[in-house]
């Protein structure tokens, strides 16, 4: 499976530009498990033991989320997670939803996500850091 990392400040060099002058990097990851697309990617993205790739940034790394479950619908993917959320500054808000969404669409194929943590939507999750 795929989870997604940060490029920092390369001018949307490495793939499509996003939040402060990033663009996000697609890692190859093996989970040992569950065969669960959705769950070994959100897993691997969430595994702050394992450092991604030279060059790449993980704004998650200060964060303790735990995959919690997932759905798809053929459109849609919706992820539960729980624990705490800890952008390191400004910049990382929009990472950590970008990591988020695209390791999630990217593992079942949606076209859209839905993160949660705690119950409560992501974008509004990141507002209450």
């Amino acid at each position: 499976m795929t989870a997604y990392y940060v490029l920092l400040d390369d001018g949307g060099a490495g793939g499509v530009r996003f939040g402060c002058n990033d663009s996000l990097a697609g890692v190859r990851r093996t989970m040992a498990g569950s065969t669960e697309p959705l769950a070994n990617a959100m897993r691997a993205l969430l595994d702050n033991a394992t450092e991604p790739a030279p060059g790449l940034y993980n704004s998650l790394s200060g964060s303790t989320l735990t995959f919690l479950s997932g759905t798809f619908d053929g459109t849609a993917v919706t992820v539960y997670l729980s624990g705490s959320i800890r952008p390191a500054g400004v910049c990382d808000v929009p990472r950590i939803e970008a990591q988020l969404t695209q390791t999630a669409v990217a593992s079942v194929g949606a076209i859209r996500a839905e993160v949660y943590v705690n119950g409560v939507r992501l974008a509004e999750a990141l507002r209450l850091q």
